[in-house]
């Protein structure tokens, strides 16, 4: 029997999984852009906008509007005006991968408790 899970936790898991998958797709365009002249890295932020829902608790119905934000940085410019950071960009994308490989991990144990639960 299928079923659809719509609460405060459920609704934090799946707002942080957007946030750390727009962060893995910013990162991947840094880095594919390493070279090109002119190129300016962007950051993605939300876990302070997520905190702040949470204690708010914004998520009661499951659902919140958590601004995600991406940003240049500030890195200094090369040469050819290109400020992605190699080493920086790598760093990020292992640790966006592990947050997501965690939280992944988080929403698949939550719907196997709760799936247990509803089979009793």
């Amino acid at each position: 029997m299928p079923f659809a899970v719509s609460d405060s936790v459920s609704g934090v898991l799946y707002t942080a999984l957007d946030g750390v998958s727009l962060r893995q797709q910013v990162v991947a365009d840094n880095i594919a852009n390493v070279d090109t002249p002119g190129f300016r890295s962007t950051t993605v932020s939300f876990e302070s906008s997520l905190r702040n829902a949470i204690a708010n608790g914004d998520f009661a119905d499951g659902v919140a509007e958590v601004p995600v934000t991406t940003t240049p940085t500030n890195s200094p410019v090369g040469t050819n005006g290109n400020n992605v950071d190699l080493r920086k960009e790598t760093l990020s994308a292992m640790q966006s991968q592990y947050t997501y490989q965690l939280l992944t991990r988080a929403v698949s144990d939550r719907y196997s408790l709760i799936s247990a639960s509803v089979a009793r």
